[in-house]
């Protein structure tokens, strides 16, 4: 993996919202005319001394590989929470622009889509594929030849080799950096999921592998059976359930965690406000933390975040993504993105830094506040916690 040293952190960061009090803003138009859609890897497109805009260059380890700070989750890319279709030219081009800034870390998935967001970071990380590690995920049961998406999960070691080479044909590459089991499959021991991918790396088809929302007991027996690079699960100063034994297991076992929804599903941005309501199809708009009932009492997080990123001097994302980062150096968050100076911003949390006093102070302010509603429906939910059977 190469390091990248040009550019320098800035502190005239780019804002994504406006945000009450903080008198900061920043018009997105500004940004967008001066990154063309057409941007590609070369050093014509990095950017030009004088840009206050952010590179990142901080690189952290999960496990034994190595990744840049932030990175950039890539499942809206071919359709967003709100349902639309976003414009593939552009997503090449945050996806393009990123590195060019420093991110080497690319999260993406066979169900997202299904398959066809793999597709665009395929297309997207083509001309510096040597130089990022991407990541996907297998699990669900979605048909190979078609991605209609059938019922339930599949982990059989059969299934995990046919999805793995469309993953490849789809990505534009001979690996995956790292593949993670999306969910646990209550019907195949782990220990079968981790031999599939013992020969899968054996053949330099998968370089590291991961697991995401599983069971305490799942994540031990596949550690103990290959070792584990990642967790993946949903973190965020609205979610901190990890804390409570995850992130312990993680610390336990030499496991790098990746939280997904850094963010909060824009929670933590300031973008939502107790009038908000969501479009058709929107899943946050049937998680009860949403719920009319609960975002007026839940905004009180997002005030706090407000009133750090005045004293920070950035914004909320900046602040939300720094508090992740602050908690383990082997957290780095991934988070996901349709528009540029969305983009841009987020990596500038790196340069967002608390000296241990604040720290405290913040994850004590962050701890008194009780979030109300459930993380994710019932429906969803039911499969996060699952634990493998056990090997015959």
């Amino acid at each position: 993996m190469q390091k990248r040293k040009d550019g320098k952190h800035s502190p005239a960061l780019p804002n994504r919202r406006t945000f009450l009090g903080a008198g900061v803003g920043l018009a997105a138009a500004s940004l967008l005319s001066r990154l063309s859609a057409s941007a590609q890897s070369s050093p014509a497109n990095r950017p030009a001394d004088g840009d206050s805009s952010p590179t990142l260059e901080g690189r952290r380890r999960l496990g034994t590989l190595e990744v840049s700070a932030v990175g950039l989750g890539v499942q809206n890319m071919s359709r967003t929470y709100q349902t639309t279709i976003p414009t593939r030219s552009e997503m090449l081009n945050i996806i393009r622009t990123a590195f060019d800034r420093g991110v080497t870390f690319y999260d993406a998935a066979e169900a997202y889509g299904p398959h066809e967001v793999e597709r665009i970071l395929g297309e997207g990380v083509a001309p510096f594929r040597d130089q990022v590690a991407i990541t996907s995920k297998f699990g669900w049961n979605i048909d190979q030849e078609t991605g209609v998406r059938r019922p339930g999960l599949n982990s059989r070691p059969e299934h995990i080799k046919q999805v793995v080479e469309g993953m490849l044909s789809r990505l534009r590459t001979d690996r995956i950096d790292l593949l993670y089991q999306h969910r646990v499959d209550p019907q195949v021991p782990i220990e079968d999921v981790a031999g599939a991918l013992k020969e899968l790396m054996a053949q330099g088809k998968v370089l590291h592998w991961g697991l995401s929302e599983m069971g305490l007991n799942t994540l031990r027996r596949a550690h103990a059976e290959l070792p584990v690079s990642a967790v993946q699960n949903e973190y965020s100063m609205l979610w901190r359930g990890p804390e409570e034994a995850v992130i312990p297991l993680c610390q336990e076992l030499g496991i790098g965690f990746v939280p997904w929804s850094p963010l909060g599903v824009g929670f933590l941005t300031g973008a939502i406000d107790a009038q908000t309501r969501f479009a058709p199809g929107d899943i946050r708009g049937i998680e009860s933390r949403f719920s009319p009932e609960n975002l007026p009492h839940n905004l009180a997080l997002v005030d706090l975040v407000k009133t750090w990123a005045v004293r920070k001097q950035a914004t909320p994302a900046q602040i939300a993504l720094a508090w992740l980062l602050a908690q383990k150096p082997w957290i780095v968050p991934i988070p996901g993105t349709t528009q540029m100076p969305h983009m841009i911003e987020n990596i500038g949390a790196a340069a967002v830094q608390f000296t241990p006093a604040e720290l405290a102070e913040l994850n004590r302010s962050v701890s008194a506040i009780q979030i109300r509603g459930a993380r994710l429906p019932d429906e969803v939910l039911v499969f996060s916690g699952v634990e493998a059977p056990p090997k015959p």
